[in-house]
């Protein structure tokens, strides 16, 4: 892994970046044409000063050490128009959801998941309705290096991070008798520590935009949290126990990379009832509920549904198009960093 790629690129974009934003990718063993600006010195200080003198934008330069770097006007269109945003756990549910949602708000999306053969064929799915492109780079949030290795892949094919989006998640429902210790760490590992692994790599990217970036120009890092890090949640303590730690996380991060214009939120969506999590037959929290007993007197999924949209003052499920809308305000917003932003149909409120 070319470790220049991260510590370069991102720096250059944010630079060339001051009208709108572009795109840069890196073609390894890319040659210079007659249009390519090419840098004599591979040191970062010296091609900062060198890409200050630039009047008007190549369609690529080379830097040794690196290759030759595509520059891409955007044309796309909408509230994320033109910005780099990786949405983990993407490849299906909720996290599909989001990403198909900005997509067609004008973002690049990559697709950061485990499972390959769904991400991809989401991304395929991606490309055929959007000018903007969708990537996915296979992705296990509970480790260091494979993050490090998304970052590298988003940032070698659009030259940065505009925002990152930590949605991969897990449940393991049960009571204290039911929960084995290896299910807990297993749930605090995705939930918790992985939020914490993405963060640390991530920033160390968007830092680097900032600082070369206009002075308008601010990060995101947003968590989808849930509903359960407001209040607890019966018989689902491994759960809300992290993502109740979720939303320390983002305020403690948030203090930190506010001097940094890196805006650090999270958001609490109700349930989605319609996805997989909820949904599968097997293995969704309609059939782990059922089996664990957390809804009194249910004797089928039917009734435990009945029971969660019963508390519920809008009487609905939360779904992607919901979310999308506070991610996307959180983005457009610079006056609130720390935030936990509930999307609950009422059922929980702020204080």
């Amino acid at each position: 892994m070319n470790q220049n790629i991260v510590q370069i690129i991102p720096a250059l974009r944010m630079i060339l970046s001051k009208n709108d934003l572009k795109s840069l990718k890196v073609i390894e063993n890319g040659t210079p044409n007659s249009d390519t600006f090419v840098f004599e010195n591979e040191t970062l200080g010296a091609i900062l000063t060198e890409v200050e003198t630039i009047t008007t934008i190549p369609t690529s330069l080379f830097v040794k050490g690196i290759g030759l770097i595509e520059i891409s006007e955007n044309n796309s269109i909408g509230r994320a128009a033109n910005k780099t945003i990786i949405v983990t756990g993407a490849a299906q549910g909720f996290g599909e959801g989001i990403a198909a949602c900005l997509l067609k708000q004008g973002a690049n999306i990559v697709v950061a998941d485990l499972n390959e053969e769904m991400g991809q064929a989401t991304v395929a799915s991606f490309n055929k309705i959007a000018t903007n492109r969708a990537l996915f780079v296979k992705t296990n949030v509970s480790d260091i290096s494979s993050i490090e290795n998304l970052v590298h892949e988003t940032v070698c094919n659009f030259g940065a991070i505009d925002c990152f989006i930590s949605n991969a998640g897990v449940l393991r429902a049960g009571g204290l008798d039911d929960m084995s210790p290896e299910d807990f760490d297993f749930v605090t590992k995705i939930n918790y520590n992985a939020y914490f692994y993405c963060t640390k790599v991530v920033s160390r990217v968007m830092k680097l935009q900032t600082k070369y970036a206009t002075n308008d120009y601010y990060a995101d890092i947003i968590q989808i949290n849930s509903k359960s890090g407001l209040r607890g949640s019966k018989a689902n303590f491994a759960y809300a126990g992290g993502k109740f730690g979720g939303i320390g996380l983002t305020q403690s991060f948030a203090l930190e990379l506010a001097p940094n214009r890196i805006k650090v939120n999270s958001v609490c969506p109700g349930n989605y009832y319609e996805g997989p999590l909820w949904s599968d037959p097997e293995n969704g929290l309609f059939v782990q509920y059922l089996r664990a007993g957390k809804v009194p007197g249910a004797k089928t999924i039917d009734d435990v549904k009945a029971f969660y949209l019963a508390q519920v003052p809008m009487n609905k499920g939360c779904n992607p198009e919901d979310v999308t809308k506070g991610v996307l305000y959180l983005m457009e917003q610079c006056g609130e960093t720390g935030q936990a932003l509930p999307i609950t149909g009422g059922q929980v409120m702020l204080n």
